[in-house]
């Protein structure tokens, strides 16, 4: 059944969570979590946050409607009709801060700040967590095959595998933020104004009598947008044999036909090939288009063994982030009301990657004035306000490991998105959010960026952040000394 609201679109334990808050008087107090991911996905290199606008329109629409709360009347828990009066007026009335759609992100650094009460901080989670993480993995994926086609022209083409529609038009955009050149998917075409490309399947070839009868026909119904499949019995022998054929009588009618596509077999090979036999028929404005299970890997040894391939179809492996299919984001209480004054609040865990830096932050980007290039990314307290001056960059996995910088520019990255429930942020066109990630590029060397071994790009706590993290450890780890022998 499809419902136009969101509320419930969130985990059981967090309405389980806010009731339990309400019953206790305690929903109200204030609270404040933020989202960032604790490794980079695939590997190494960078991140590119995505899912802001999704979380835009959530939150402008959030609101519990009367098929929600008759659902909530039938849960097991027997929420009391006071609470579903309570939520029967929800209204998001919080603070978020976010990155911006396109930036270069890295790990344990928030990249959305949600401040407000406990009920509507907890109630977000789910829904933040789950549009950051999709749309930030497949823009990542995106970028990092973009970076190894640079010049090349990339469509994406994955919808038929995504996991639903909702992944395939969001995945789509994601794609397009990071340097992808169109989609095949007509919805995300639609809303976003997005380009749309296509060629047409085999299934198209099969229906005619024979190969050359299937392209003719084809390019008689589009002669402007004429890219021919090939290899549907034999790429070589038949296929582009007929596809030069059909580009000669395009040219009698004054047309050009645009590429040719290969979708199986030694695409290395197979393109060498194709481009000689396009050019020895003088041919060579025809373009090769290549797709079958692509990514960054393939394209890069594809290119390694001097396939003459001009664009790139690809689909499963970036839609679906095969090799990485979850960004792992989370998003942590770094501050709570306490006798009516906020103070941070660590979460300590086994595993010390998942131990929380506790208290509101803001994150900074450290770009040298020489240069213009960035150095590193540098958290600290609000109230430490911006950084200036001599500026330490403390590494917080290794204390000892630090760099000290004096001319600099300290570029702030979270920016306030809703005051008060309102939104105060313009969300810019999605063209904008493209240059601003190719901004985000050219101010990181190569040696960050680059897919093989890529440099770490470090991000530094202030010393009064480490301080504080440090003190909270100590003061949770002490040892209880009633309970010692």
């Amino acid at each position: 059944m499809q419902t136009n609201s969101l509320a419930l679109h969130t985990d059981k334990y967090q309405i389980n969570m806010i009731y339990a808050h309400w019953m206790n008087g305690t929903h109200l107090r204030k609270a404040v979590f933020e989202a960032y991911f604790r490794k980079l996905p695939f590997g190494n290199g960078y991140a590119v946050f995505a899912g802001l606008e999704r979380i835009v329109s959530y939150i402008n629409n959030l609101h519990f409607t009367e098929q929600d709360l008759s659902y909530l009347a039938k849960q097991e828990e027997n929420y009391k009709p006071e609470f579903l009066e309570l939520l029967r007026n929800f209204k998001f009335r919080g603070n978020i801060s976010s990155m911006r759609e396109g930036a270069l992100v890295f790990p344990n650094e928030p990249l959305i700040r949600v401040e407000g009460n406990i009920m509507e901080t907890q109630l977000v989670e789910t829904a933040i967590l789950n549009f950051m993480n999709y749309q930030t993995l497949i823009a990542t994926k995106a970028s990092r095959i973009k970076q190894v086609a640079e010049e090349d022209v990339l469509l994406e083409f994955g919808t038929r595998r995504a996991q639903e529609a909702d992944a395939a038009v969001w995945g789509a955009r994601a794609s397009y933020i990071s340097g992808f050149d169109a989609t095949s998917n007509m919805l995300a075409g639609e809303l976003f104004g997005i380009p749309t490309k296509g060629t047409h399947a085999h299934s198209w070839v099969q229906l005619f009598d024979n190969e050359q009868e299937a392209f003719e026909m084809y390019a008689k119904a589009m002669p402007d947008q004429v890219t021919l499949l090939v290899d549907t019995f034999d790429t070589l022998k038949s296929g582009v044999p007929h596809a030069i054929q059909t580009a000669k009588y395009l040219e009698s009618i004054g047309k050009k036909m645009v590429g040719i596509r290969l979708d199986s077999g030694d695409l290395a090979y197979l393109s060498i090939q194709a481009r000689k036999m396009l050019d020895e028929a003088g041919l060579d404005y025809v373009k090769i288009v290549a797709s079958n299970d692509l990514d960054e890997n393939t394209i890069f040894n594809l290119k390694a063994q001097g396939a003459k391939i001009d664009i790139w179809g690809v689909g499963t492996q970036l839609i679906t982030a095969a090799d990485q299919p979850a960004l792992g984001g989370v998003y942590k209480l770094v501050e709570r009301e306490k006798d009516g004054k906020m103070e941070p609040t660590i979460k300590i865990s086994g595993n010390p990657e998942k131990v929380t830096t506790p208290g509101k932050k803001e994150v900074y980007r450290i770009i040298s004035s020489g240069s213009n290039k960035a150095i590193a990314d540098y958290i600290n307290l609000p109230h430490e306000e911006n950084p200036s001056g001599k500026l330490k960059l403390i590494n917080p996995l290794h204390p000892y490991i630090q760099k000290t910088v004096k001319h600099y520019n300290a570029i702030k990255l979270l920016e306030p998105i809703f005051v008060e429930g309102e939104l105060v942020y313009e969300l810019p066109e999605l063209q904008q959010i493209r240059e601003y990630h190719k901004e985000q590029l050219q101010l990181f060397w190569p040696e960050y960026l680059r897919k093989l071994n890529p440099e770490i790009y470090r991000v530094s706590l202030s010393q009064e952040t480490l301080d504080m993290k440090q003190r909270l450890l100590e003061a949770y780890l002490e040892p209880d000394t009633d309970l010692e022998e």
